[in-house]
């Protein structure tokens, strides 16, 4: 059941706001020029993600705070443009760091459970909100806050997206976590190994063909002044939206590429298209999406657009080091009737999937390096007329980030929860090849409710047909 539309959201109580620096010896000043993987970001809202974690009754919350503080330091030094701030320096955008930056470390309290927000029923956008905090003015890229919740808490990071990609927060994650384990003296079991430090060196990605002047002239003008603001969304456009979780499972992961490889057979379609379990989540999502849209309010759009990002640290050449620190994504978009995407059965099904194959073959077929000049217009094209898109990937094992307290009870990309069409993805917390997806939708509407009964149809018809298979039909 969702919550009713009138309750209101607790009170946040701020204890305190520190200022956290990277570690000993201090760095000199560094400037980190903005590559155009990441100027196509500056005008996005900020990445907020948060961490959940239970607590026993008998946690030492002064320690547990003490160790956070100290193991960010500790990961900053690593991490430093982190603790910088862009600006605008003879035209161009970087990041700047000067000793003596830091990150605002908040503590607060929130009387919620700890257990009703790490539910995967729905909750409302405004109750999950106050958990990650805002950048402070001077377009600092990152923020931390520690909430002491009922029986947990919560580990809110707000990061932004000019600063640095999923793969890159996510791996400053990684050794935080792994610091933090360390300086609460965390015995075997939450031990973690510190992952290899980042590459910061923006000078690995060449442009010859002058793409951070196109896609800075794509942008808001606001942009080329000195004076913008990186800003979250106000409370005005969430205050009535709902975020669920829902499971997609190996066994349902396998059952979705036999679907799409059977159909594509009957179809006498060869080779049949790409479907790995990422990409089975993708087109399994979106047909339930388009379907539980065209149930409801929402108008009806000739074609459906679906939006998510495909890594191309591999895919350069020369190619750079997984664990190079900045942005470097190139979105893929997937097409399709709407009409078609949306049907019941093995037809929307494929439909979707069939588009995300397609989708990926583009971004990395030879030569897609040379269309990424229309790579932000095509984007602002497909946003414009309505898109679902995909935020994290389980690839970042998001349930691994453990700060000597055990494995988080939930994570949760609060900025995409509260944005249009925005899909949260991660890993499935109970492991096993699964996939997590968060969907946000307005309760007033009854969307949610139209999508869960899409998403259950889903699988009740996915369940049949392995029955039927099992059974020789």
């Amino acid at each position: 059941m969702a919550p009713a539309a009138s309750s209101l959201p607790p009170q946040l109580r701020v204890l305190d706001t520190t200022l956290v620096a990277p570690g000993a010896p201090a760095l000199p000043p560094r400037s980190i020029p903005l590559t155009f993987f990441d100027v196509k970001w500056l005008h996005i809202p900020p990445v907020e993600r948060v961490f959940l974690y239970r607590l026993p009754p008998d946690a030492d919350v002064a320690a547990i705070l003490s160790a956070l503080r100290t193991s960010l330091s500790q990961a900053l030094r690593a991490f430093y443009p982190l603790a910088g701030h862009v600006r605008l320096a003879n035209k161009r955008h970087e990041i700047l760091y000067r000793p003596g930056d830091a990150v605002p470390f908040t503590t607060a309290e929130y009387d919620v459970d700890v257990d009703d927000l790490a539910s995967d029923d729905p909750v409302r956008v405004a109750t999950v909100a106050p958990l990650v905090p805002q950048l402070p003015k001077g377009r600092a890229v990152l923020a931390v806050q520690a909430t002491l919740l009922l029986r947990g808490l919560a580990v809110g990071v707000t990061v932004h997206h000019s600063a640095c990609d999923g793969a890159s927060s996510t791996h400053f994650l990684h050794t935080w976590a792994a610091a933090a384990t360390a300086c609460a003296g965390a015995v075997d079991d939450h031990h973690q190994p510190s992952p290899p430090p980042p590459v910061i060196d923006r000078a690995l990605i060449p442009d010859p063909r002058g793409l951070y002047d196109i896609y800075l002239k794509s942008l808001p003008p606001m942009i080329s002044d000195d004076g913008f603001e990186f800003v979250s969304k106000a409370p005005s456009s969430f205050e009535d939206k709902l975020v669920a979780t829902f499971t997609l499972p190996q066994n349902l992961l396998v059952s979705i590429k036999t679907a799409v490889a059977g159909e594509a057979a009957r179809r006498g379609i060869t080779p049949p298209p790409r479907c790995s379990s990422i990409l089975a989540t993708y087109g399994f999502i979106w047909s339930c999406y388009c379907r539980a849209m065209r149930a409801g309010t929402t108008p009806r759009r000739k074609t459906s657009y679906f939006l998510f990002s495909v890594d191309q640290r591999p895919r350069l050449k020369p190619a750079i080091p997984g664990t190079y620190f900045g942005n470097c994504l190139c979105p893929a978009i997937a097409t399709a009737p709407e009409e078609e995407v949306a049907a019941a059965g093995i037809g929307g099904l494929f439909a979707a999937c069939a588009a995300v194959a397609a989708a990926v073959e583009e971004v990395v077929r030879e030569g897609a390096q040379d269309r990424w000049d229309a790579c932000v217009d095509r984007v602002k094209e497909a946003v414009a007329h309505g898109t679902l898109s995909v935020s994290g990937s389980p690839r970042f094992h998001v349930f691994d980030v453990d700060f000597g307290l055990g494995r988080p009870a939930k994570v949760s990309i609060v900025s995409a929860a509260k944005g249009a069409g925005a899909m949260p993805v991660a890993e499935a917390r109970g492991g096993g090849g699964g996939v997590e997806v968060g969907v946000s939708l307005p309760a007033a509407a009854g969307d949610m409710e139209r999508f869960q009964k899409s998403f259950a149809d889903g699988i009740a018809w996915l369940d049949l047909l392995v029955h039927q298979s099992s059974n020789g039909c």
